[in-house]
């Protein structure tokens, strides 16, 4: 066999689903504190793809997801409250 064929007929690893929930988990965790317009769909959007590939770790996808929504909800709260998108700790 070729090696472009044994790379396409590879099966996923189990870990890529895993290695999706913790970035998403730490974007949404690092989001909250800064660049919370991008850090927070993506960690939304990773979330999604970890829970779809199937994870075993649904808890911490979840958890990305929830923090990914608080991001985005931080970031509302701020713009309505003072007119701007950056905020100060």
């Amino acid at each position: 066999m070729s090696r472009s064929t044994q790379e396409a007929t590879r099966t996923p690893s189990r870990r890529d689903p895993y290695s999706l929930a913790v970035a998403s988990f730490i974007l949404g965790l690092v989001g909250l504190l800064v660049f919370n317009i991008v850090l927070g769909p993506t960690a939304v959007v990773l979330g999604l793809v970890a829970l779809h590939r199937g994870t075993l770790h649904r808890h911490r996808a979840y958890l990305g997801i929830l923090l990914g929504v608080a991001d985005l909800v931080v970031l509302a709260v701020v713009t309505a409250a003072d007119n701007s998108v950056a905020w100060h700790l």
